[in-house]
């Protein structure tokens, strides 16, 4: 058996600023016995729709329904509800939370169906009508307009309707949930896009009883995240109903993700903070719809920012048709904002804390497909689309996001890898709330991240780094306050490739801080990584190369390596100064989806308008220091 090359970063645990050193060791090919874990990862996605979401159905799924969804993850074939094809992953998911739109759930497929709850009210009638002339885009319209203004026709906002639709979401969700095997999370997604600017958020629960007993609060009943956390804290209060909200899409928010003032235009008080970090302690910051860690011109010296970067809005633009808005436009996203992206967003929350004593932005990161097909594909070899129209190489340029994003622009991604104890509602749960979650843009790459005063090398190598990182330190989405005079804080960090998906290049420290006079920085730090290279004097790293043969839509894993580890101690830490510290991996370069499509239509790789291939990667959640 080939020897696997480990390379280990060690650091002398110190605060001046030269006091890394690296090295590298080739173990022994000897399998050792293995050891028990006190958390292992599960793979799973907490973004997906069915055709009981109004957009998916008037966009190609009409057959892919919510027990379909539940299927598909669990491994089993389906049909594509746009192709017609076959279709299956080539894992399992671990877990899956089906999160149809709130707003009009269910409502087409059951019209369709001649559901005389909804068939016979006035507004039933009358898109009947219309879907049997063919028609079915001017519902679509119809739909959007009251969307966008936010008064839904009586006769179809009755809780009769509502009670229903929501009363089969739960029933197939408890059907699926098989404790320890696969889990499932009762869930719904509240699409307030004020504006055309997205402050979406998925909601999910572990209580399936308790969600019997009530409808799900939806933009209709308020467009301000305020009221939505007030509405989950009520009804947490009344029904034992625990819930987790979780932004997504914040690179096309326009800059109210994470901005500096409340929904009315107020700066953010600690009261705020304090209700926000309550029911959103996690962030979806990687999706279909591009990236969300940051953006070339908000992180200028970052080499990878520049990474799926998507920037269509959710509203059309003056020229475009202003019927078909939701889920996309041609406008373009007004210039990259701080608010927009997850890392400035961290480090926004330290400026604001140093303010007002709390951090609102004091959360972990996960990835989700937001695949609205019913079928939770990410793999860059096994993607089908967000939609059913662009399920096919050919149907990529239908106009899926009308009318300047296609197809083409959609990336396959993503996916949260949570540590927990076991596969259950409760245990993965207990996960989210705590942060000890991780995103990855669609690869399994499996990653370990501890936190503390005193980890050194030896802590990397024993083959038990997960026992030692949790009895002498925190894990990813933790908290470190002040530790031993003259000690710099010390980080375990393992990551493990896919063995699905190409090797490994590197591994980065990203860290943020304020000062004392409230103003966020940020630095990388390149701390582990494949090969022979060296860092430079500016602590930069050689790319790891290129085997990507684009004529062929295939690469090699000559390069790069299987695993990286590392102990690395921060060589600029200030006891002083709060910071975040969060880890970013890199694959070697592999094909993007894109190119497997151009290459079945024949046609050059350019076509898609989009790179051949990416460096997929993935992404820990922090570990904050405070003083």
């Amino acid at each position: 058996m080939r020897p696997t090359l480990i390379l280990i970063a060690t650091s002398l645990l110190c605060v001046a600023a030269a006091c890394a050193e690296t090295t590298t060791t080739t173990p022994s090919s000897t399998a050792a016995a293995p050891i028990e874990e006190p958390t292992h990862v599960y793979w799973g996605d907490t973004h997906l729709h069915s055709n009981y979401s109004p957009d998916a159905y008037l966009q190609g799924n009409s057959s892919a329904d919510p027990d379909t969804a539940y299927r598909f993850a669990k491994g089993l074939p389906a049909i594509h509800p746009g192709s017609g094809a076959k279709v299956r992953l080539s894992r399992p998911l671990d877990f899956l939370a089906l999160t149809d739109h709130g707003e009009f759930m269910g409502i087409i497929p059951k019209l369709i169906a001649g559901d005389p709850l909804i068939a016979n009210t006035k507004t039933g009638k009358r898109w009947a009508k219309m879907f049997a002339k063919g028609k079915g885009v001017k519902v679509f319209a119809e739909g959007i307009e009251i969307m966008n203004s936010g008064q839904i026709p009586d006769d179809l906002n009755s809780p009769e309707i509502n009670a229903a639709v929501w009363a089969d979401i739960v029933e197939v969700g408890q059907a699926h949930d098989d404790p320890g095997t696969f889990t499932t999370f009762i869930g719904w997604e509240w699409t307030s896009t004020p504006e055309g600017y997205n402050l979406h958020r998925v909601v999910i629960s572990p209580d399936a009883e308790a969600a019997k007993k009530y409808i799900p609060f939806n933009s209709f009943d308020s467009t301000k995240p305020e009221d939505l956390w007030a509405w989950l804290e009520k009804t947490n209060q009344e029904t034992g109903a625990r819930f987790v909200a979780i932004p997504h899409n914040s690179n096309i928010s326009n800059g109210l993700m994470f901005d500096q003032v409340d929904s009315e235009g107020r700066p953010i008080t600690a009261e705020y903070a304090r209700m926000r970090m309550k029911w959103e302690p996690v962030v979806e910051m990687t999706q279909m719809k591009g990236d969300s860690e940051t953006h070339p011109t908000l992180s200028p010296t970052d080499e990878f920012a520049d990474y799926e970067t998507y920037e269509h809005l959710i509203k059309a633009g003056e020229d475009a048709d202003p019927h078909v808005t939701w889920n996309g436009g041609d406008a373009e996203i007004e210039g990259a904002k701080a608010g927009d992206y997850a890392r400035s967003a961290l480090r926004r929350g330290l400026e604001i804390e140093a303010k007002v004593g709390a951090n609102p932005y004091k959360f972990g990161m996960i990835g989700a497909t937001d695949s609205h097909t019913g079928l939770a594909t990410y793999e860059e070899t096994n993607f089908w689309g967000k939609y059913g129209t662009d399920s096919t190489p050919e149907g990529k340029d239908n106009i899926v996001i009308p009318p300047k994003s296609t197809g083409w622009d959609i990336g396959a991604a993503g996916l949260a890898g949570v540590w927990a104890e076991e596969n259950t509602r409760e245990s993965l749960f207990s996960a989210f709330q705590r942060k000890e979650v991780y995103a990855t843009t669609g690869p399994r790459i499996r990653l370990r991240f501890f936190g503390g005063w005193d980890f050194s090398s030896k802590d990397a190598r024993n083959g038990n780094m997960a026992a030692a990182g949790y009895d002498r330190g925190v894990p990813m989405g933790g908290d470190l306050t002040e530790g031993p005079a003259g000690k710099a804080p010390a980080f375990l960090i393992h990551a493990v490739k896919d063995p699905l998906s190409g090797n490994l290049d590197r591994v980065q420290v990203i860290k943020g801080w304020v000062d004392s006079d409230g103003k966020s920085y940020e630095k990388i730090y390149n701390v582990a990584w494949s090969g022979e290279r060296t860092l430079d004097a500016n602590g930069a790293l050689e790319p790891v190369g290129n085997t990507v043969d684009i004529s062929k839509g295939v690469y090699t894993n000559d390069i790069g390596t299987s695993q990286l580890v590392a102990s690395w101690a921060d060589p600029d830490f200030d006891p002083e100064v709060r910071a975040f510290y969060y880890l970013r991996v890199l694959e070697i370069p592999t094909p993007r989806s894109s190119l497997y499509d151009t290459l079945a239509l024949r046609e050059d790789a350019s076509r898609s308008g989009k790179p051949a291939f990416i460096q997929e990667r993935a992404y820990s959640s922090p570990i904050w220091y405070t003083p």
